[in-house]
């Protein structure tokens, strides 16, 4: 075994592979970049290595400087997480070279697996199912047409070296076609160096099914059961579970048992991955395999009980597994949700900025991997993912309740964030009774997120609860020594509670510390109230049912959140509402006109100059974040009278790019 590993990654998987290894005794090795000096999973290692500045390519992704790093620091072996360089055979080999071990498997897999053209190939050749499709490169706008024609649409364009999402479009007709092929290899260029792009029949209404397969030096191959990976937004895994609710016994094993062909076939050793589609008639396809470990890794863990990491390390110094495919057993039902740094309401733009607050979830059935803490920043250079929340229960139904409960517990603040999203997702009626395909995001949500508004039985509690908040501090103001002698005392029993525009009378009385009898709504409740002044989360009991809510102090009361929903709830006195209804509204000032930066980014390319005539929709510009393409369009018809931006800008988000007459 391994001494001493260095991690040739970042964020939350550094840290999580850093917890294994110390819990092996064996010491770590962080590698940083500039922007990551005070990062927790650099501080959580043994020993630390800068590697230079934030961009990857001048730090995570220079092969020479982790191999000079691994000497410097006497590293035996490398583990690369995923992502960055993970699944480069160059730097595979590099390690081989020097004399380290790449924990992981050997470069000729890596190499084979990599590029989706070739992997199809060995696939089919391996006796795997595969998608029909044209098996070589097209790059030719007209060639690409007279393919699409014969394969039938709709098509994928497909990046041959990419993965997470990068270098993908759908197109129904020849015009997003040729326009999908010129996106899909400008992103794989910039993403993966490479922009050869393939065609290959777009399954409709599929679920991705993918199986984990885990294999030693020694021949032998099992695989762990499958994840179910439908619930994706642009081709991004947002939410994840194993196993299957669709998968019935016959199709797993069949699954289970080609993936191990094809593992074999390539001479694979280490954890893999290989992904499926699978159309509704359980029909499955092959689509790619990941020769690394994936993001959604812990909830194969929690319904196995292996650490996958852990079998990487002992498979990469030599060990058998010491277990066959009959020892593996599925225990309960696990959900992994992963909480980004985005503005849903925005299109689910990346988001920057400070966590103010970020108190991750803590019960029973709750497992939470993540790299930052509270007063981190999360920067426009990687990743915006803040952590991965993952619960495991005895059956499905257990494992949703126990997230929508973690959900609710995760308190982030200071920047935008999907948490109210996922909390939407696991509460969605077709979620919960397993019915997905890799559409449904944009069946259900289309392409932004906003709460529903609060009404009916939520409004109500939302009511009574900010009530018994306002009292309690209205009581607690009463016991303030050094007020004005003479000052009546102000009895706390009665308000207007405004909650989504509808108001909502409530009366109250303190029966004990915590406990409130409340009427609302024409009917008797029972309160207990577990908060005290300045909690932001807190749990209640109404009627007898318990809640989790997180409150924030705004204005004439408090911003309050609960089950993916939020808020503004302002109580007044009757005597305040009164004289707030004579208020005349203020009118909203009028920003049609005015072009944003919706993220922080770089400019690719600017489409319009001033005195343009430009339609609603029509492309202003190209700007370039997390290695994504994102075409900024007019919101409506009118003359460019300013652009502040050119190409190579990079920008802050909400700057000023155009702005329209």
């Amino acid at each position: 075994m391994f001494d001493k590993i260095l991690i040739a990654n970042r964020g939350e998987i550094a840290c999580r592979i850093t917890r294994t290894a110390h819990r092996l005794g064996i010491k770590t090795v962080a590698v940083f970049s500039e922007a990551d000096a005070d990062a927790l999973f650099v501080r959580d290692a043994d020993e630390k290595v800068y590697l230079g500045p934030a961009p990857a390519s001048e730090s995570y992704l220079v092969i020479d400087k982790i191999v000079a790093a691994c000497k410097a620091t006497g590293a035996q072996a490398v583990h690369p997480g995923y992502g960055f360089l993970s699944e480069r055979k160059a730097f595979a080999e590099a390690l081989d070279a020097a004399g380290i071990v790449f924990i992981g498997p050997p470069a000729k897999a890596i190499d084979a697996m990599g590029d989706k053209i070739t992997s199809k190939k060995l696939a089919k050749e391996a006796g795997v199912s595969t998608v029909p499709g044209h098996p070589d490169a097209v790059s030719d706008p007209a060639e690409a047409v007279r393919l699409a024609a014969e394969i039938g649409y709709p098509v994928m364009v497909k990046a041959s070296a990419g993965g997470g999402g990068k270098g993908m479009r759908i197109a129904y007709d020849p015009d997003e076609l040729q326009d999908g092929l010129a996106r899909a290899q400008s992103e794989a260029l910039s993403s993966f160096g490479d922009d050869r792009v393939f065609l290959e029949r777009f399954v409709e209404n599929p679920r991705h099914i993918e199986i984990q397969v885990l294999a030693d030096k020694h021949g032998n191959c099992v695989y762990l059961g499958e994840r179910e990976c439908s619930i994706q937004r642009r081709h991004q895994k947002v939410l994840e579970e194993a196993p299957s609710p669709f998968l019935d016994a016959a199709t797993r094993r069949a699954m289970g048992e080609q993936a191990c062909a094809l593992a074999r076939a390539v001479g694979y050793h280490s954890a893999g991955t290989v992904e499926f589609i699978v159309d509704p008639s359980r029909n499955f396809f092959f689509l790619e395999m990941n020769t690394r470990l994936q993001v959604e890794h812990p909830v194969t863990e929690l319904v196995t009980g292996l650490d996958l990491v852990e079998k990487m390390i002992e498979v990469a110094a030599g060990k058998e597994l010491g277990f066959s495919q009959d020892d593996v057993k599925l225990d309960g039902w696990a959900l992994e949700a992963r909480v980004y740094a985005e503005e849903p309401a925005r299109g689910f733009l990346p988001a920057t900025g400070r966590l103010v607050r970020f108190v991750p979830p803590a019960r029973e059935g709750v497992r939470v991997d993540t790299g930052v803490v509270e007063g981190d920043e999360v920067t426009m250079f990687y990743d915006p993912m803040i952590a991965k929340v993952c619960t495991h229960g005895a059956t499905r139904a257990d494992a949703i309740r126990r997230m929508a409960q973690a959900l609710d517990d995760t308190v982030l603040r200071g920047i935008g964030n999907n948490v109210d999203f996922l909390a939407s997702l696991v509460a969605h009626p077709r979620f919960k009774a397993g019915d997905m395909s890799t559409g449904f995001i944009a069946e259900e949500y289309g392409d932004r997120f906003e709460p529903a508004p609060v009404t009916g039985d939520l409004a109500l509690r939302f009511a009574v609860v900010a009530a018994c908040m306002r009292s309690l501090l209205s009581y607690r103001a009463q016991q303030l020594s050094g007020r004005l002698r003479g000052m009546p005392p102000f009895e706390a029993t009665s308000w207007s509670v405004f909650v989504g525009g509808e108001c909502i009378e409530v009366g109250l009385h303190l029966e004990h510390d915590q406990i409130w009898n409340v009427q609302a709504g024409g009917r008797a409740h029972r309160v207990r109230l577990h908060w005290r002044p300045g909690q932001v989360r807190f749990d209640a009991i109404i009627d007898g049912d318990p809640y989790t809510f997180q409150a924030d102090r705004i204005s004439e009361g408090f911003l309050l959140r609960h089950g993916g929903f939020q808020a503004p709830t302002l109580i007044r006195t009757h005597r305040a509402q009164e004289l707030a209804s004579r208020m005349r509204p203020k009118p909203k000032a009028d920003l049609s006109g005015i072009v944003i930066a919706p993220m922080p980014g770089l400019i690719k390319s600017v489409r319009v100059a001033v005195g343009d005539e430009v339609k609603l929709g029509q492309e202003l510009l190209i700007l370039e974040a997390m290695k994504m393409e994102n075409v900024v369009r007019a919101e409506r018809d009118g003359v460019v009278a300013t652009v502040a931006v050119g190409a190579g800008d990079t920008v802050a988000a909400d700057a000023v790019l155009v702005t329209l007459q």
